[in-house]
């Protein structure tokens, strides 16, 4: 996606967001088959309802005819972003801490790439993973600038 339109829909998002007491998550423009997509994700302390997500989108509708950020037809879609939610901001990954994650880095880290478990402790600069090896948990060090996507796991 353009960062100009994500960043012009985040900057219509973030005061509706805000002003009824959620978070603004993500945003995102893609395109699937021959149909435009604007998806936003929002949450809040208690997760978000049909109503938050109604709310949302009709207000952020009347922004965005208003101010019109984007050329072509597409479909606006308001909705929680799932159990499984994206980690994208230093303050989500803070938020993170004690809760088990699934993170991937660009580079490998002890031969890994990939990484899942508990994490353990975030100080801006590195996360601190407890991942199991067998019957044991062994923490593992991963530098924020190396972590290419990171999101909260589901534990079954």
């Amino acid at each position: 996606m353009s960062g100009g339109i994500q960043s012009k829909v985040e900057q219509l998002a973030h005061p509706i967001v805000e002003e009824l007491s959620l978070e603004l998550v993500d945003v995102e423009f893609e395109k699937e088959g021959k149909n435009w997509f604007l998806r936003v994700y929002i949450d809040g302390d208690n997760g978000v309802d049909l109503d938050d997500c109604t709310a949302v989108s009709e207000r952020l509708s009347e922004s965005l005819d208003e101010h019109d950020p984007i050329e072509q037809a597409y479909y606006l879609e308001v909705s929680s972003p799932g159990a499984e939610r994206p980690l994208k901001k230093e303050k989500d990954i803070e938020n993170a801490v004690g809760k088990n994650v699934y993170v991937t880095t660009y580079a490998p880290i002890n031969g890994d790439k990939a990484f899942e478990g508990m994490l353990a402790q975030f100080d801006g600069t590195t996360l601190v993973i407890e991942t199991k090896d067998k019957t044991r948990t062994v923490p593992v060090s991963v530098p924020y600038d190396k972590v290419a996507k990171a999101r909260l796991a589901v534990v079954f």
